[in-house]
């Protein structure tokens, strides 16, 4: 599990002037570039990922433009790290795992509006969903959503207050319901039932991981697709294993530049091109390796067997928006809030 504990980091570069013009990620340089860095304030489980990319695009943009960019990582459960943003953490750019926590930085006056217009795909350049992670050779059977609240079974995932893995794996377990015939008072008797089987409830992604692998806590993991193939790799062999079960919620983590950030510390120019270089097939491709769902089809096809088919529900078909969804579910007095003091 080595590398589960990792956190991206980079050190200060010295200053370079540039030399050429950086054409394919539109980039205008200033006649004595000084030196740049930029801070991506991100979910809990992307370390691996923004290390990657992180590097590929360092090197792309020196090429492009002679100029070096360093580039630093934050890293916790996604509503957290939008708090913190809000409260005065100064990223250059948000790549959050929900839309509701971009949104909450752009109500505070941080994110110009209409921010998911600016980049393809409403600005979403990877989906996810969520999947089990389960004991060697499952002992507990479980296949689907109802086998998490069968006696006995014990259920690992964050807390969805904090978490934007706690909150797709609650809308997750409710979609299960709802879409399958069941009304909403049997939605709630399910997610009331599953977290009464919950024993704890990790501030984020990664410390329910290592709540679950390493600290041998609960039966089955309730995480990221991606976190799920990197629990494998990094277990013992066959010590862990993924059940995809046959529904489960669409994930769809936007990313966004903080406007008043950049414009204060004159770095907007460098953001931009760092996003936009999260849509070229170089960095898709990156994407796809980490066990993210790249949008590029032809990537998608490339790795298409790492991906089985599943039946994916957009939040929106269960409830009308993520405003409805932090109001209905999530918060202070909500459902979770309700049922989880039961």
């Amino acid at each position: 599990m080595k590398r589960l504990s990792l956190l991206s980091s980079f050190g200060k570069l010295a200053k370079r002037v540039g030399q050429t013009a950086g054409l394919a990620l539109g980039l205008a340089i200033p006649a004595h570039a000084a030196p740049i860095e930029l801070l991506n304030v991100s979910y809990d489980p992307t370390r691996e990922l923004w290390r990657d990319l992180n590097s590929r695009f360092v090197a792309r943009y020196e090429k492009e433009t002679g100029q070096h960019v360093t580039i630093r990582q934050s890293h916790g459960g996604s509503a957290t790290q939008a708090r913190a943003v809000i409260d005065g953490l100064e990223a250059d750019v948000v790549t959050l795992a929900l839309a509701s926590d971009t949104d909450a930085i752009r109500k505070k006056g941080l994110i110009n509006g209409r921010w998911a217009e600016r980049l393809p795909n409403r600005s979403v350049p990877y989906t996810s969903t969520i999947v089990f992670v389960v004991r060697r050779g499952n002992p507990k059977a479980i296949r689907d959503w109802p086998d998490l609240i069968k006696p006995g079974v014990d259920v690992v995932t964050p807390n969805p207050k904090t978490s934007g893995n706690g909150k797709l794996a609650f809308l997750a377990a409710w979609a299960s319901v709802v879409t399958r015939g069941g009304t909403e008072r049997e939605a709630v008797e399910f997610v009331t039932r599953l977290y009464r089987q919950t024993p704890v409830l990790d501030s984020g992604a990664r410390g329910s991981t290592i709540t679950f692998v390493q600290r041998k806590i609960g039966d089955v993991h309730l995480t990221w697709e991606n976190e799920a193939a990197l629990e494998v790799e990094e277990a013992p062999p066959g010590d862990v294993e993924i059940v995809r079960p046959p529904v489960s919620i669409l994930a769809e983590p936007p990313v966004a530049v903080v406007d008043a950030n950049v414009d204060r510390k004159r770095t907007r120019g460098a953001a931009e091109a760092y996003l936009r270089f999260l849509f070229t097939e170089e960095a898709q491709e990156v994407i796809a390796r980490h066990h993210y769902r790249p949008i590029n089809a032809a990537v998608f096809a490339r790795h298409r067997l790492q991906f089985p088919p599943l039946q994916l529900t957009r939040v929106t078909t269960v409830v009308r928006d993520w405003e409805e969804v932090q109001e209905k579910f999530f918060t202070d007095g909500g459902l979770f809030d309700r049922i989880f003091r039961r």
